[in-house]
């Protein structure tokens, strides 16, 4: 059982509460106990293998600790299984709609009788829901709006969601009898920003014996199929995972045609088929005798193409790099010095400056900023003048007390409608890296919100952009924003555009991060940590940096400390 998991329990279980119109505290606290697991940098599930006390960890008092156990041995909450018999399932679809949060849903509930999205969409058509108390025209239209953005997205998981699942079945799976390799592959493996499912992929002994163990995983809910080499079953989150066992000699040509993507796998075989070759599943052929197939690297060569990674897969001309040889050198993990983006307990993170800065040095780090929010949104009770100053005092003392790291002193700064960065320039000039970031007028015409980033990243004091297009995957759609004019713009100013590594924004998305690349702009890879574990989120940034072609060189966040503080203005 993944923290994730954990945390997505409680979430699900505060969602259906106030719903439910439970007790607002109680309802926080489930809310706050999901952010302190999501924020760990231990696993839960070894914690309580180790007996530590977990009434220590912020916000977990000795019943949230006792259900914390419960969700660890057996996968499942007691108290959220009740819930869910009192709430509709359909409800919960509704919680995946821009704009409707639990409130507004036990609203539509009580007031309309809506349950489902269909009733939703027929009541906001015959302009029901603007009636209501809190809602209007607009809201109204944001709702119809949301319902289009679901409907495109389908059933589908945030690729962290499907991590933890998939790192737990895989470890489940190697200790399968008579198992040789598995692999995940599919959406999953090219690292998607969002995965309809799983794809599996096992060699061993006995096939049959792999199945049977397979469908006794424990998440398992509902077995669709379990043939002797092949098994379809859905687990308790709705995840539908395929198995499939293959042989040996034909696991790389499997690997290759499993991961897909469909359109980079139906180029592959085009060219076979010019080559008087055939690639499927089971290998590359040259009437019945096959050549290759054991490795996905020999599947390649035998087309004459460079191994492809997996984020590339997708037929935006990554074959004919291949063939070229002009592939990127895709940048990794291990390539990043620092982040340059986090909150702490000054705003609307969970830990402390220092403890931050302890993360970062246990992650290796060279540097990291520090930017914690301007106080114009009051949900994250930020910095004001007063505050800022007591703020900046710390970093630079916490510099002095740790000699192995530097401490860039940083503010996320709300980008107003007009333009202007939402914090005193007095303040701004004492910064190292200010980041604008949009929160809140989404809604601006393209031209309007092009005009207002613009003039912010020609305000001298703003060094980047933070989650450039204010996206939430699944949720909110991208603002409109001509990103040429963008492109142009912080290429003139020497300033950078962030790829934030949260798993619900990952903004920018793969093409643009391509398309910035080609257009010659600095970017940065940035987790908006706001709990020490989430420093780790920047895995996730780096699979969306991969997918959009980008090498070490292409982040400013790759450099050493010196090159660095000479791009920010600082050397």
């Amino acid at each position: 059982m993944q923290n994730r998991q954990v945390a997505a329990i409680f979430n699900e279980l505060a969602d259906l509460l106030e719903i439910e119109g439970e007790n607002p505290f109680k309802v926080r606290a489930y809310r706050n106990a999901a952010r302190t697991i999501e924020g760990l940098g231990d696993a839960l599930e070894d914690m309580i293998d180790r007996g530590e006390d977990l009434t220590k960890l912020p916000g977990i008092g000795e019943d949230l600790a006792e259900k914390i156990v419960e969700i660890v041995r057996t996968g499942k909450l007691s108290k959220l299984e009740e819930v869910r018999k009192e709430v509709p399932d359909s409800l919960r679809a509704l919680l995946s709609i821009e704009g409707l949060g639990p409130k507004r849903v036990k609203t539509l509930w009580e007031t309309l009788h809506i349950t489902d999205p269909d009733t939703l969409k027929k009541a906001a058509e015959e302009h029901k829901i603007r009636e209501l108390p809190g809602f209007g025209p607009k809201t109204e239209e944001n709702i119809l709006k949301g319902m289009h953005l679901l409907k495109q997205e389908g059933i589908r998981f945030l690729f962290a969601e499907a991590e933890a699942y998939a790192i737990d079945l895989k470890a489940f799976l190697q200790k399968a009898p008579g198992l040789h390799t598995v692999e995940v592959a599919g959406s999953f493996r090219r690292r998607k920003e969002t995965v309809g499912d799983l794809d599996i992929l096992c060699t061993a002994a006995e096939p049959q014996k792999v199945i049977n163990y397979f469908i006794a995983y424990d998440k398992v809910v509902k077995v669709i199929s379990a043939g002797s080499t092949r098994s379809t079953v859905i687990l308790q989150n709705a995840l539908q995972v395929d198995l499939r066992v293959v042989e040996q000699k034909s696991y790389g040509a499997a690997l290759q045609y499993f991961t897909g993507s469909k359109s980079h796998s139906i180029a592959l075989r085009k060219i076979a088929v010019d080559m008087g070759l055939k690639i499927n599943e089971y290998g590359v052929f040259r009437g019945d005798k096959v050549i290759a197939g054991k490795t996905e690297e020999e599947v390649y060569a035998s087309i004459g193409l460079r191994y492809i990674e997996p984020e590339l897969r997708e037929n935006r001309g990554e074959i004919e790099a291949a063939r070229d040889d002009t592939l990127p050198r895709l940048v990794t993990l291990e390539d990043i010095r620092g982040d340059l983006h986090m909150h702490t307990t000054y705003s609307d993170g969970l830990d402390t400056i220092e403890a931050m800065v302890q993360k970062a040095i246990s992650l290796n780090y060279d540097y990291i900023a520090v930017t914690d929010h301007s106080a114009t949104l009051a949900v994250v009770k930020g910095l004001d003048t007063k505050k800022a100053a007591a703020y900046l005092e710390e970093i630079e003392k916490l510099n002095s007390r740790y000699e192995e790291i530097h401490i860039f002193k940083g503010m996320e700064v709300d980008i107003l409608e007009e333009g202007k960065p939402a914090m005193d320039d007095a303040v701004l000039d004492k910064l190292d890296i200010a980041l604008g970031a949009v929160h809140a007028n989404f809604k601006l015409s393209g031209k309007e919100q092009t005009k207002r980033v613009l003039k912010a990243i020609r305000n001298p004091h703003i060094k980047g952009i933070a989650h450039p297009t204010g996206r939430l995957i699944g949720k909110r759609e991208p603002l409109d924003l001509d990103m040429d004019e963008i492109y142009k713009a912080i290429r003139e100013e020497g300033k950078f555009l962030e790829i934030n590594a949260q798993p619900e924004r990952l903004d920018l998305n793969d093409i643009l991060i391509r398309e910035a690349k080609e257009a010659g702009v600095m970017l940065a890879v940035n987790t908006d940590a706001h709990a020490a574990g989430q420093l780790e989120y920047m895995r996730y940034g780096i699979n969306q940096a991969r997918r959009g072609w980008l090498e070490k060189g292409d982040l400013i966040n790759t450099l050493p400390l010196g090159k660095l503080l000479q791009v920010i203005g600082k050397g």
